[in-house]
């Protein structure tokens, strides 16, 4: 019988939404601890899990753990990552990764003189038609690669959307929509170029500094929009940004090259269709689904997160995996900063 290994999880949002069920469905892992200041204790009884605890380092203290899942706001990324590492721990960060390229940094040297496995939650990578995209570029299909297009249009915070004042909407704490989502779509131009920036440019925008939710109206420091354009060098370059002041909720992500372009596109993250145009004709591809497609009925998260459960099984066991690594991590940081993310 194949080793399971003991998961904590540090957060009480996504936390539980995404990654609980994502490690309790998996084979390989057994939700043992939940850490978070005010929902631990709640969530933990309500779905069995055997202990709770107010902060990642009571947790470290308080049980064994071979795994620890860090996804809590990325104001706490930091120290988290590094007590957890420093427990010799194999880790798994949310994105956005740190608040600034010195945590990041920090964080990759620890990973390094740990020794443990680690990964960071860009699952998006593993959305079926996204894959099957990497695998067109990797492959030479689309040939010589010129440009990479992603955009992302999403109505979340317009300013009839009365979201809580929290954390979210703070800058300094890592808010903003640069840190929730343009970070999933720098990674994805990274890894899709195959190779870091050689340079990036860009901006944030706030295009609604004041809201108002149910206690009544506040000031934003946190970005609404972020725009970001990527030089790899050697011709190929990225136009990334994302948009959540939109009517709409549309996703493209596009390779153009030479000869042909590919793109896959849809209503968001996780429902896409993957086109491949050239001079000739325009047809639809058809992609694999995920075998793990079945547990999208829990949360249409859960599937690509348990395919990069799949990988840092590998990478644990075997140190040989295709996991997002906190280098990639790093390179995404340097990006987010040039555009002003960060402290």
């Amino acid at each position: 019988m194949p080793v399971k290994y003991k998961v904590g999880i540090v957060g009480g949002g996504f936390a539980v939404r995404g990654h609980l069920p994502a490690f309790s469905a998996h084979e390989r892992f057994e939700v043992v601890a939940l850490a978070s200041p005010h929902s631990a204790k709640n969530a933990a009884k309500e779905r069995n899990i055997p202990h709770a605890f107010q902060s990642c380092e009571a947790m470290l203290r308080g049980c064994e753990l071979d795994v620890v899942s860090i996804a809590n706001p990325p104001f706490a990324h930091h120290g988290d990552v590094l007590a957890s590492l420093g427990a010799g721990k194999h880790v798994i960060a949310e994105k956005p990764f740190a608040l600034s390229v010195q945590q990041a940094e920090q964080m990759l040297a620890a990973a390094k003189r740990a020794t443990t496995a680690t990964a960071v939650m860009h699952e998006f990578r593993w959305v079926p038609q996204r894959f099957a995209l990497k695998e067109l570029v990797a492959n030479g299909h689309i040939a010589p690669l010129r440009e990479l297009e992603l955009t992302q249009l999403a109505p979340m915070l317009r300013l009839e959307n009365k979201r809580p004042n929290t954390w979210w909407f703070d800058r300094s704490k890592g808010g903003g929509i640069a840190g929730a989502l343009l970070s999933h779509l720098i990674d994805s131009a990274n890894w899709l170029a195959g190779r870091a920036p050689a340079r990036s440019t860009g901006f944030l925008r706030t295009a609604n500094p004041r809201r108002e939710d149910l206690s009544g109206p506040f000031t934003i420091t946190a970005d609404d929009g972020a725009f970001a354009l990527i030089d790899y060098g050697e011709g190929v370059i990225a136009r990334v940004s994302v948009d959540g002041t939109t009517a709409v909720n549309s996703l493209t992500v596009a390779a153009h090259g030479e000869n042909r372009t590919a793109v896959a596109s849809g209503s968001g993250l996780h429902a896409m269709r993957l086109f491949s145009v050239d001079d000739e004709e325009t047809s639809e591809l058809e992609c694999k689904p995920s075998s793990n497609a079945r547990f999208g009925a829990v949360d249409a998260h859960v599937p690509p997160i348990m395919d990069l459960l799949d990988e840092f099984v590998k990478e644990i066991e075997t140190g040989e995996s295709i996991v997002p690594t906190f280098a990639e991590a790093v390179a995404t940081q340097k990006v987010l900063a040039s555009i002003g993310y960060g402290t």
